[in-house]
């Protein structure tokens, strides 16, 4: 074998790369993960500007989400993850300068829309990357099992970093884990410039930006908004996606609060590490659940149902080590529900739209987050973290319905058990599932042809 061969790309090097561009990320994200919370309300700002600026950074998301995903799915999907890296290294320095100076509060609302500017870099364009690559040097398994080994490599990452970032936190200062955040990002820059490359997929170039975006939006709203259970599926994310991120940074002062000391730095960061830890469990778990179940639906229904029922019975506890394991149920049902709505999310979606749909599904979690954080962090304010905790199952259960929805349609991704196979559309390369959305589920037992 010559050495042109030897260097193919080939699934398994393609599932490396990107492993190694989620440890990365999620490691860099996670040293303030922990602590995030306290570190604004250290800066002076109250419960409510501390989850308003939070609802800023999704409200950032929310806008620019789709212009990035059309970068990615025109300037090509390195492109924009290397744009995404450089903007959060960046503006992770400049929020660690907001509160070195003891920032007004508006200063916190717009370096944290920049902030969402630089995650909606990464979001769509990484997964579409992947899947994409996979199809390209003919991955023939499960997208569960490949997501669910992510969520394990992210969930290990997670843990690392939010333990490390309050320990370090509580040795130094809140602030020193967002410039460690910064030096991993402006690392995992140079490691994606070197290892990262467009496979399965040619962005649109010679016929301009402004037509290759309406290309890209026209396209993307037919196959998104306009694919009923793609729909279905993605008018469930604000009320998960949005909730998810007003919990997982509430429990940091909710946790100290029933530990009995607000000094206890360490106790905050073990919500993110307990949440790390069900990630792994629930990386390992997905496939084994997807099994369980003919459908994919009812994987992210049950995750979904758990989910509410777990934050209701957080609000009723009172002692730490209940609410320690109510977190990490809550954990374990959300990670498995990741990898089973991925999974089923692309095999919707056509290949040269992938990037802008699935950027379009986190733009309706991040205004979930816009809308919800600062309702529940208000809540917060007069009542309780706990009573907080209880609206949040209320909205979480709002999603059941939509789910619902998009299983009634009896797309054959609902039922798939392997890459659904490519085929050509008069748009390009589809995702069998997108273009036989009106046909019958396949026998999941039967291969994909």
């Amino acid at each position: 074998m010559n050495a042109a061969a030897r260097r193919a790309p080939t699934p398994q090097s393609v599932q490396a790369v990107y492993y190694t561009l989620m440890l990365g990320n999620t490691l860099a994200a996670s040293f303030i993960w922990g602590i995030n919370t306290l570190f604004l309300l250290d800066a002076g700002l109250t419960n409510l500007e501390a989850f308003a600026a939070n609802a800023f950074f999704s409200a950032g998301m929310f806008i620019f989400e789709i212009p990035t995903g059309v970068v990615a799915d025109t300037l090509g999907r390195r492109a924009s993850y290397l744009l995404g890296t450089i903007t959060l290294a960046v503006t992770t320095v400049m929020y660690w300068l907001l509160w070195v100076w003891e920032s007004p509060f508006w200063a916190w609302a717009i370096v944290s829309v920049l902030l969402g500017l630089g995650f909606t870099f990464f979001s769509g364009a990484v997964d579409a990357w992947l899947v994409d690559a996979l199809h390209a040097t003919g991955y023939r398994g499960s997208l569960e099992t490949v997501f669910g080994r992510a969520m394990i490599v992210g969930s290990v990452a997670m843990l690392a970093g939010s333990v490390l970032g309050g320990v370090v936190a509580q040795l130094t200062n809140l602030g020193v884990p967002f410039l460690i955040r910064g030096g991993v990002l402006a690392l995992m820059f140079i490691v994606a410039a070197l290892l990262m490359r467009d496979l399965g997929f040619t962005p649109e170039r010679g016929v301009g930006p402004l037509k290759a975006t309406g290309n890209v939006l026209r396209a993307s709203v037919r196959y998104g908004l306009g694919n009923p259970p793609v729909r279905w599926l993605m008018l469930a994310t604000p009320f998960t996606a949005g909730v998810g991120i007003y919990v997982f940074y509430a429990l940091q002062p909710y946790l100290l609060e029933l530990w009995g000391d607000e000094g206890a730095y360490s106790i905050a960061g073990l919500a993110a590490a307990i949440l790390s830890g069900a990630g792994i469990v629930g990386g390992v778990l997905a496939p084994y659940a997807r099994r369980l179940f003919r459908k994919r639906t009812s994987a992210i229904l049950l995750a979904t149902v758990s989910s509410a029922v777990v934050l209701v019975a957080l609000a009723f506890t009172t002692n730490f080590w209940v609410a320690i394991v109510l977190l990490a149920v809550w954990g374990i049902a959300s990670s498995i529900d990741d990898p089973v709505h991925r999974a089923y999310l692309n095999d919707m979606i056509p290949s040269k739209q992938r990037a802008t749909v699935l950027s379009f599904d986190s733009l309706l979690g991040s205004a979930g987050g816009a809308v919800f954080q600062p309702i529940l962090g208000r809540s917060a304010d007069l009542g309780g973290y706990s009573g907080s905790m209880l609206w949040s199952g209320v909205i979480t259960a709002i999603a059941a319905p939509f789910v619902l929805l998009s299983r009634a349609q009896a797309d054959p991704a609902d039922t798939a058990r392997e890459v659904m196979p490519a085929v050509v559309t008069d748009d390009g390369p589809a995702s069998d599932a997108a273009t036989r959305g009106d046909g019958p589920a396949p026998d999941a037992a039967t291969p994909p042809a």
